[in-house]
């Protein structure tokens, strides 16, 4: 079934909770809610606007499914669960968690429980943690999992196979055996079904795969994600610059970098964030967004600078006040358009030194086009309705410029921002909008000053 159609269904699946909730009915909910899985029980806690009633679902989950749940939770509601429960409780509910999610969680927690579980692990376990622990959370090293199965090139699959019956299980995930040499350098992988279809008799240097190249652990997991894009992958080996073997990062951690990328794209062109509580108390959620709109505040002041600049022109012809917001709507929308497939680029790694300026040229280009014909559109329209061809000259001389401004704009901020360290989705949009107002404004009234007055 489509991811969509999965996310459009589950509320449908937890309309019987919804209902126990409200009628109070706690051995239907406890039943019904620890029958989920932890990230739907974490969708149902935080479409739940009254904190009292999270805290109670969150106290009906069973100790054993928390671990989990807390890493899908949004950063708000995971402190304060992480807040309220007791350290023995927090030790017991993360001990058993996969490397990779404790790694995300162990920052959240406070000291005292990060040492206790630290040292209640086993030596081999407290390693590999802290082997996690040692990368950026956004880097393939913070991503991956230390839960391998690796052999050796110089045994055969029928030893391989019994090594595989004395494990009894594999790590969830797993489409291949990661092949090292004696000192645990990554040599290449064997696939499962390879190691079913050949010779037993064969040896696992004759049958592996050394075309997959391991992931260096300092690789940004933006890059990793677009490797796994590219080339189809369900898992793939991390590596250290000296090509040891440290983990393996599987399909279901890329879908979240994919799914946060895209929400953190989208969620900053509002200015907000990604981890932001749809049902957080009103002021906290004031003060986050204030700032933003202070911001936009300052902009949309300068833009009104501008148009002060030429109160005298307008007020001799109001017509210039009808037509003044069409220039900067449509440098808008032009900007946006180029904006948006520039910072696209960016995340998928396409844009780089070497081709940025051929974009350019082909922004401006097709913003040229698009502005010498909506210029002709706007002139007609406005010389009619004006019945000044005068008018209608300034408005599409000022249409072309503006686009063609938008469009080189659209480019170089993000471009220019990336290089500063700023986020461009988060930042790109105020500039953009400022820049498309402010010319807009300047070209349209400065050429009516000229022209008409």
């Amino acid at each position: 079934m489509p991811p969509a159609q999965e996310q459009q269904q589950l509320p449908d699946q937890l309309a019987p909770i919804y209902s126990a909730i409200e009628s109070g009915q706690e051995t239907s909910v406890i039943k019904l809610v620890n029958t989920l899985h932890p990230a739907e029980i974490a969708f149902l806690i935080e479409s739940l606007p009254d904190e009292e009633q999270r805290e109670k679902i969150w106290n009906l989950v069973a100790i054993g499914r928390k671990g989990e749940t807390l890493t899908h939770l949004n950063d708000y509601i995971r402190l304060q669960f992480i807040e309220s429960m007791p350290t023995s409780e927090l030790v017991v509910t993360t001990r058993t968690m996969d490397h990779d999610d404790l790694a995300d969680l162990l920052p959240d927690m406070p000291d005292v429980v990060s040492r206790v579980l630290l040292q209640s692990m086993e030596s081999q376990h407290r390693e590999r943690l802290e082997s996690v622990l040692s990368y950026p959370e956004d880097s393939a090293g913070g991503l991956m999992n230390t839960d391998t199965i690796s052999i050796r090139t110089d045994i055969s699959l029928e030893t391989v196979m019994r090594y595989l019956r004395f494990l009894g299980k594999i790590p969830d995930t797993t489409d291949n055996l990661i092949v090292v040499n004696k000192a645990g350098f990554y040599q290449g992988v064997l696939y499962l079904s390879d190691l079913l279809t050949h010779d037993p008799e064969q040896f696992v240097s004759s049958v592996m795969n050394t075309k997959l190249r391991g992931i260096h652990a300092a690789t940004e997991q933006t890059e990793v994600a677009a490797l796994f894009e590219r080339r189809d992958l369900i898992t793939a080996p991390v590596v250290d610059e000296q090509g040891y073997l440290l983990g393996r990062i599987t399909i279901d951690d890329i879908v979240d970098v994919i799914r946060d990328e895209g929400e953190h794209t989208f969620m900053s062109q509002a200015g907000l964030s990604e981890e932001d509580d749809m049902f957080a108390p009103v002021l906290s959620s004031s003060k986050r967004r204030a700032i933003w709109l202070g911001v936009n505040l300052l902009t949309a002041l300068l833009a009104s600078t501008v148009i002060g600049m030429f109160q005298v022109t307008i007020e001799k012809m109001v017509a210039l006040a009808v037509l003044m917001p069409i220039v900067a709507s449509m440098g808008g929308i032009a900007g946006s358009q180029t904006l948006t497939l520039v910072i696209r680029g960016m995340a998928l790694g396409q844009l780089n030194n070497n081709n940025y300026r051929s974009l350019i040229v082909k922004e401006v280009s097709v913003s040229l086009i698009n502005g010498l014909l909506w210029a002709l559109v706007l002139a007609i329209i406005s010389g009619v309705w004006f019945a000044n061809m005068t008018l209608a000259y300034v408005i599409g001389f000022a249409i072309i410029i503006n686009l063609v401004i938008a469009a080189f704009s659209g480019v170089v901020i993000p471009i220019t921002l990336d290089k500063m360290g700023a986020d461009p989705a988060l930042a790109g949009g105020v500039f953009l909008t400022t820049i498309t107002d402010v010319i807009g404004f300047f070209a349209f009234l400065g050429l009516a000053s000229f022209m008409l007055v």
